[in-house]
Order: structure tokens, then sequence, then C-alpha cells
């Protein structure tokens, strides 16, 4: 499955800070990977606009920022995350020291590296682990193969990141941090419309759960007989 294409433009307030809104209006997300995908770069490419190609080594930084979403305010919070998934032996503890940050995300996109086969092959345990945290297929998970425009390192074919979304039934596409702002504006606005949907479906659940059904009226030609039989067995 690939990702609709947005319509109309995402309107990006990058200097506000997260300021406390009403409930409903805080949206989080988790961006997951393998080291040296450019998960950070995203992260500052959609909140800034600008692309910055070396960081230090990712310690998991969390970004918060006031952004413009369909007319609304929502308050949105990026949990990075280091790059540390490998696919090898000790995976599963690697995968255990992220599980809270995976328990505190409403939305994920798992990144990997077109350039670099193995990050591909991480995605799959990282997906498998987040749906043992989250087993609502309705979680949104996103995976996404950045460094589009380095075709002439490629190792992992379009086709193969797509095929690997179909078997988990996930959505998938391919961007260039580095070449296309939109790409990357458009793939977290999505993240988070769709977390907003599964927000706001949650809260007219548990709204329906606590409203107490009234006790039907009682039927007045039943209240009626009843009397009337009441009245015959006192006369006998």
């Amino acid at each position: 499955m690939r990702l609709p294409s947005m319509s109309q433009p995402f309107l990006l307030a990058p200097i506000a800070e997260c300021a406390p809104g009403p409930p409903g209006a805080q949206v989080r997300l988790a961006v997951l990977g393998a080291r040296g995908v450019g998960k950070s770069a995203m992260i500052v490419r959609f909140l800034t606009k600008r692309f910055i190609g070396d960081y230090e080594p990712n310690t998991g930084n969390l970004y918060s920022r006031l952004v413009h979403l369909e007319g609304d305010h929502v308050a949105v919070q990026i949990q990075d995350t280091p790059g540390c998934i490998q696919v090898q032996e000790d995976c599963v503890q690697v995968l255990d020291s992220l599980s809270r940050c995976v328990k505190w995300a409403e939305g994920f996109l798992l990144v990997y590296s077109i350039t670099d086969y193995s990050s591909y092959q991480s995605v799959r345990p990282l997906y498998q682990h987040i749906r043992k945290v989250h087993p609502d297929a309705r979680t949104p998970i996103i995976i996404v193969g950045n460094k589009a425009d380095l075709l002439h390192a490629r190792q992992v074919q379009a086709k193969e990141g797509l095929q690997l979304a179909n078997e988990l039934g996930s959505l998938f596409l391919e961007i260039s941090t580095s070449d296309d702002s939109q790409g990357v504006c458009d793939v977290f606005q999505y993240l988070c419309k769709e977390v907003s949907k599964l927000q706001h479906a949650g809260s007219t659940d548990r709204r329906r759960s606590s409203i107490i059904p009234r006790p039907k009226s009682p039927n007045m030609q039943d209240l009626k007989r009843r009397f009337k039989q009441a009245l015959s067995s006192k006369v006998k």
C-alpha cells in the first residue's frame, strides 16, 4: 500500500514549543530504525524544513512542536530513537530497551535506507515488536525507504519495500530527506491525521460505554391490565 497523496498544504509553526492543549490535541509519534538511516534528519526536516546531513550519535531526543493541522492546533511530540537496531542474536534485548518508547507512542515511522540492506531487514522485527505492544491493528505504522536520491548506491529495490509493507499490512513510500521537504512533511502529516482519527474514535467509544441506558417506560396498556387483574383478585 502506498501513501495517499496530500491535496492540501501543511502549515507548520517550527519555532513555537509544544504548549498545553485540550485533551485529544496532542499527538505522540516515534521514529524507529537502524543507525544511519536518517531518522534525525527526517524529524528536523519536518520541524524546520532545513536539511542537516551530519549529526552526533543519536541519544534519543524528544522533539515537541505546535503545528497547524487542518485548521486545528495540534501539539506534536516526536521521539527520536538511537540507531542500535541490528538483525542479530541480541535483537530481542535491543527491542526491549525501546519498549518504553513504543508503549508511549501512538503512531510510528519505521525507517530504512535504500542504500543499506541490513537496515531494511530491521523493519520486520521492529514492526512485530510494535504489534506486540499495540495489538490493535488500527495503530498507524508507515514504512519509509529513505535516501531515495542515492540511486547509484541502491541496495533495496522499491518493490521489496512495497512487498514487505503489503505482507505486514502497512503503508509504504520512498523519500529523499535531502531533496524532498514536501515528501517528508506529507508522511508526518498523514501519520498525525491517522493518530488524530484513532484518538477521536477512542473517545467516541468511551463516551458510548459511559452512557447508562434509561429504563424502558412501562407500557400503559400493560399497567391497566395488571391493575384490572389486581382488582379482580381482590373481588374474588
